[in-house]
């Protein structure tokens, strides 16, 4: 961001009013399993705003904290390309609109965007800076099917085919259910193959309220260690191109719904904790890739 504009920049989250095709009973219902019931929008002001006064109510936020920073709306819940292309216009233009904002993000499935859509954002950007952040979570079909994702890793490509041209974030969670450390660094090497503009690596966080929590609380989910965690992401980061931006290592679950693993609170420790592996490696970002 600072190459780009010359100076920092924050994404302010806003719910776009959209839903999910597995939650509307197009894929299926319910959602996927560690899915919060904002649709992992747990930090937008709410759909009961506006999107101009979502922005407004997050840029005071963000000022209070990067006063000189730049603004990048960021549609967050739910899926928001699943919509008429009328629909997804109106709600982005309004967005881009807003007098402090500097460009677009959109968080999405891959299987939701259609030619149409994938034509339309390669036109809006040559206008304004837009970013993509595509959900993948799991190259494995047998997890995608436990998590309720309702849609394949091939179904996930052929959507992300359509997009490779914009910057694109590809979003991958460590910890889902029944996956061992082997099936994480699969799905690292799988989006290294991809050759993504940018990654983001997350923990799976038990929220309440989801079937992940049940699946916790019944003992058929262990969360990982942070030792398991840190451990798996130096090996990822070591898989993934060192031209790739990490725009995450870890995240933050809101602490009034956050049931486990407790320790992903520390954010700061997590991150710190990651480094200094790397150091004790000898390592870095991309010193296992292998251009496929």
């Amino acid at each position: 961001m600072r190459r780009r504009f010359g100076q920092k920049a924050c994404k302010v989250p806003i719910d776009g009013g959209f839903t999910c095709p597995n939650r509307d009973g197009s894929k299926g219902v319910g959602g996927c399993a560690f899915c919060s019931k904002n649709g992992s929008g747990d930090f937008t002001a709410g759909r009961a705003h506006s999107i101009t006064e979502q922005i407004d109510i997050g840029a005071e936020m963000m000022r209070k904290k990067w006063a000189e920073a730049i603004l990048i709306p960021y549609f967050q819940s739910y899926t928001n390309t699943y919509a008429p292309l009328s629909v997804l216009k109106e709600r982005y233009e309004e967005a881009l609109s807003h007098p402090l904002a500097s460009g677009l993000c959109i968080a999405t499935r891959a299987d939701c965007i259609t030619p149409e859509i994938a034509e339309y954002l390669r036109e809006l950007s040559k206008k304004h800076f837009v970013m993509l952040e595509l959900g993948l979570q799991t190259s494995n079909d047998v997890t995608a099917q436990r998590i309720n994702r309702c849609h394949s890793f091939e179904d996930f490509r052929r959507g992300y085919d359509m997009v490779r041209d914009l910057f694109t974030c590809v979003h991958i969670i460590n910890g889902l259910i029944g996956e061992t450390k082997s099936d994480m660094l699969r799905t690292a090497k799988d989006v290294a193959a991809l050759r993504p503009s940018a990654v983001k690596i997350h923990l799976l966080h038990v929220i309440k309220g989801t079937e992940t929590e049940r699946q916790y609380l019944s003992g058929e989910l262990e969360t990982m260690s942070l030792s398991d965690y840190v451990s798996t992401v130096c090996d990822q980061l070591e898989l993934l191109p060192k031209e790739t931006v990490i725009e995450r290592v870890t995240g933050d679950g809101s602490a009034d719904t956050l049931v486990a693993p407790l320790w992903s609170k520390k954010k700061l420790v997590v991150q710190n904790e990651i480094d200094k592996e790397l150091l004790a490696r000898g390592s870095h970002q991309g010193a296992k890739f292998l251009c496929r």
